[in-house]
């Protein structure tokens, strides 16, 4: 076959010659013997050369084969079994955590086991808090108190005092050595402006065991001012009486007062109780004036709560109102002292006079209407010219109404007169007097 290839055929038998091909001349024209070419020698075996390192190229070099991980650990089914406490608490190693799962797949005993004590341990761990609530401390002495009578009775107009005493010492209870020293201000209303002074929760009970003494004088109990002369009538105020006391201690008070305090008012109460409440219209003096026993005992139960609110408010823990009933109480007797409260702030030239018409003893005269709102609420008249005075409906020239508990912050001196949320009808000047003579109550 001839072509562009330059080749011609072999002939022959068609086998291939061994020695010699033919092949086309220079020229073209084919049919000269020519010897068979040597083919080339075959390409040396070449030398590797090093490998170029990172630096040299840019790339990086390829990740080492990773090493064998360690075997599986291989334990016995009573082990596994001991650990299914610590894998359902995930306190388990990676190793023992990988057998115990596996094993699991297997046994169908220790699966049920696992199962419930995950379930127990999601009941161990409460999303919200575990701690007390609290006021629960205080809703379960208030229902004890409801529910359980005392061993001796205490009348009715004392039990308020036996109550927030109780609740007053619940609350001292797990108070540490910081507590006692926190800061307080205590808080009163007098003329036309607010007073106040600067103690620790120490001092206030200092506070309290000075004024609750004037009973104790009163019921023939020892005097914690002590006196040289058992007879003679102590003319100081409950805040002059306090000053004495807190400077007669050396140091500032610390929480060795809630002893002599709590002994104090644990005789109180057993006191008025043995004597059947009889001497409840027993004089107590408070320097300026006096109050029937009875109405005293309702006092220091006001002032008890009302100094309870301000430790609480200093440690930053909360504190309910008193029961609807003592609440009633207390307000009851706030509202008995406005008239004396409206004469005197008269006398200082503080109130508007009275009215054009004088009204005789047991008359009745000009009068408010003080309602208050809320469980331990109520509703009285107030008279305006006379503390002997009778409140009248028929002479009513102003109603005002406020929240329970409001009235006696109003009453302790905590709330300002001007900003007494009240709802008001009929005489402003009235009104005005009302509500001011109401915060002159407070005392220290």
């Amino acid at each position: 076959m001839s072509g562009t290839d330059g080749f011609q055929a072999y002939d022959g038998d068609g086998e291939e010659d061994d020695d010699r091909r033919r092949y086309d001349a220079p020229d073209g024209t084919g049919g000269a013997d020519a010897p068979v070419p040597t083919p080339p020698p075959p390409p040396s075996a070449r030398i590797p050369l090093p490998r170029a390192s990172v630096e040299d190229t840019g790339l990086p070099l390829p990740a080492p084969a990773p090493l064998p991980g360690p075997a599986p650990l291989r334990l016995e089914h009573p082990v596994l079994k001991s650990l299914l406490g610590a894998w359902a608490l995930a306190a388990c190693s990676a190793e023992e955590t990988a057998a115990v799962e596996e094993h699991l797949g297997d046994c169908g005993a220790c699966a049920d086991e696992a199962r419930r004590l995950r379930e127990a341990v999601g009941l161990l761990q409460r999303p919200e808090s575990l701690d007390l609530d609290p006021g629960l401390r205080t809703r379960v002495l208030e229902g004890c108190l409801d529910r359980r009578p005392p061993h001796i009775p205490v009348p009715a107009w004392a039990a308020s005092y036996d109550a927030e005493t109780a609740r007053l010492d619940a609350l001292l209870q797990d108070f540490g050595d910081a507590e006692w020293h926190a800061p307080v201000r205590l808080r009163w209303y007098r003329g036309e402006g607010s007073q106040s002074r600067r103690t620790t929760v120490a001092g206030v009970i200092a506070h309290l065991v000075a004024v609750d003494g004037l009973v104790a004088v009163a019921l023939g109990l020892d005097d914690p001012l002590g006196t040289d002369d058992p007879d003679k009538r102590d003319t100081r105020t409950p805040g002059e009486r306090t000053e004495a006391y807190w400077d007669a201690a050396r140091f500032p008070r610390t929480r060795s007062v809630r002893g002599p305090w709590r002994e104090q008012t644990h005789a109180l109460v057993r006191t008025v109780s043995f004597t059947g409440g009889g001497p409840g219209t027993l004089p107590v003096s408070y320097g300026p004036f006096d109050l029937p026993l009875r109405d005293a005992m309702l006092d220091r139960a006001f002032e008890c709560w009302v100094h309870a609110e301000d430790i609480a408010d200093a440690v930053d823990y909360p504190y309910a109102p008193p029961a609807p009933r003592h609440l009633h109480a207390m307000i009851d007797l706030a509202a008995r002292l406005l008239p004396q409260a409206l004469a005197a702030r008269r006398r200082a030239g503080l109130g508007a006079p009275a009215g054009r018409r004088l009204v005789a003893a047991g008359a009745p005269g000009r009068s408010l209407r003080l309602e208050i709102e809320g469980e331990g609420g109520g509703q009285w008249l107030i008279p305006l010219d006379s503390p002997a005075a009778v409140g009248s409906a028929a002479h009513e020239v102003a109603h005002v109404a406020l929240d329970d508990v409001e009235f006696c912050r109003l009453a302790a001196g905590h709330v300002p007169p001007e900003e007494a949320a009240a709802g008001q009808l009929g005489d402003r000047e009235a009104i005005r007097d009302v509500l001011f003579a109401a915060a002159s109550l407070s005392r220290m």
